[in-house]
């Protein structure tokens, strides 16, 4: 085997999910969420060989899934040559340390391994800051009993980000490295609230596209505005967000701006390191979530989705539900998860795009009215009032009054009406 095989050469991986009674939602393991592992491990660069789910009444202290089980995972570890195992769970870090010694392999948790398949996506500074912290985030409290991972660093899944000589260092290292990173993004975040003042200056929408991982966020922006990114059909295949402008009809220009796919059990240090990016949505104007209908589990997806906007103080914003790869699916099989705001559509396709386009311009309650109006003098107030509420395109002066031609929503045209003048 050359060089180059052996760099391309995949780990092998088994996964292992407890459930227990006692679990939350958001931490329990069944079949879908250890298919959803299966596919993260897919991701991150693994091949899976093996899988096993426990049920017991509660996690065991020592070894989360009972020295029984734990015994059986070192056997299909060592039966199928894996060279890691992955839990559908969060692990604790002393939970971490016994696991690897009983199983002789590397023991990576859910957590983990997102954050590995992160850093493998970040491609911009700020993408590559966020993902720093998140690891150092959750390394720190690990730092005693990395144990067998330690002699693996630089290579392998779970061992990306911070390299050997970091990690080797003390934990007042490693804590003056996260008060760094929170102070470069910090500036980040100033940046962007700079970046919003400007914005509302210009009256122009922000839109925010959001929903679960591979649900089509990019696919979508790319038939909307051509943006041109990179779309697979991966998990987490999009990690920076990218903004465009488009207009949605001929009165009616937005910013379409593309996030992070969410997912469930999503490491609660990438949602805090990830705080600059996301809070963007908290100042959107309108969030469109897609969903992928062709997913038998779309609607649990969506739920998660709802949950993390929640999280991040966005519940009330306005927003349509865009249903995603609806051309893989009969069109009367396809329910409604938000019955009063949704479309049916492909990004692929181009199908429903236009019917998208309408629902966004009355969502964001614009009602859009392209007038040409003639202010007598004596109503100078009404000009002002133009300027702050309306979109002003021209402006000229006859004898009689002040030419306008402006874009007005419909509480503004209830104003200006009476003194609108054919074109």
């Amino acid at each position: 085997m050359n060089q180059m095989e052996a760099e391309q050469k995949m780990e092998k991986a088994v996964l292992v999910g407890l459930s227990c009674p006692g679990f939350t939602a958001e931490q329990d393991t069944d079949e879908r969420t250890m298919d959803e592992l299966r596919a993260l491990a897919e991701t991150a660069g693994a091949e899976t060989v093996a899988q096993t789910l426990q049920r017991r009444p509660a996690p065991d202290a020592r070894t989360f899934i009972g020295e029984g089980k734990a015994e059986e995972v070192k056997q299909l570890a060592e039966a199928n040559e894996a060279d890691l195992v992955i839990f559908d769970n969060e692990l604790s870090p002393s939970q971490m340390r016994v696991l690897e010694e009983l199983t002789g392999r590397t023991v990576l948790d859910r957590s983990g391994l997102i954050l590995d398949i992160f850093a493998q996506r970040a491609r911009t500074g700020e993408g590559k800051l966020q993902v720093e912290l998140a690891q150092y985030q959750y390394i720190l409290p690990r730092l005693a009993g990395l144990g067998k991972s330690m002699s693996r660093l630089g290579g392998g899944i779970g061992t990306r980000g911070p390299g050997e000589s970091k990690l080797e260092s003390d934990r007042r290292h490693i804590r003056r490295r996260i008060d760094k990173l929170k102070t470069d993004l910090e500036q980040v975040r100033q940046v962007r609230a700079v970046q919003r003042r400007q914005r509302k200056k210009t009256e122009t929408p922000l839109v925010a596209i959001v929903g679960y991982t591979n649900a089509g966020k990019s696919t979508l922006l790319n038939a909307l505005t051509g943006a041109g990114i990179e779309a697979n059909d991966r998990l987490f295949d999009t990690l920076d967000p990218t903004t465009r402008k488009k207009r949605i009809s001929d009165t009616q220009e937005v910013l379409l701006s593309d996030t992070v796919g969410f997912i469930r059990k999503l490491p609660h240090h990438l949602v805090s390191a990830f705080k600059a990016t996301l809070e963007e949505l908290s100042y959107a104007d309108l969030l469109l979530h897609v969903v992928d209908v062709s997913d038998e589990n779309w609607r649990e997806q969506a739920e998660t989705v709802e949950k993390v906007i929640a999280q991040l103080g966005a519940q009330d914003i306005p927003r349509v539900t865009v249903y995603n790869k609806a051309d893989k699916c009969p069109p009367d099989v396809i329910p409604f998860f938000r019955p009063d705001e949704g479309v049916k559509i492909s990004a692929k396709t181009g199908a429903g795009l236009d019917e998208l386009l309408s629902a966004v311009e009355k969502a964001l309650g614009r009602g859009k009215h392209s007038v040409r109006l003639l202010i007598p003098y004596a109503d100078g107030a009404v000009l002002d009032l133009l300027h702050r509420e309306a979109q002003v395109e021209a402006e000229d002066y006859a004898e009689n009054g002040t030419l306008v031609s402006a874009v007005v929503d419909d509480k503004t045209y209830g104003r200006v009406m009476q003194y609108q003048i054919e074109e």
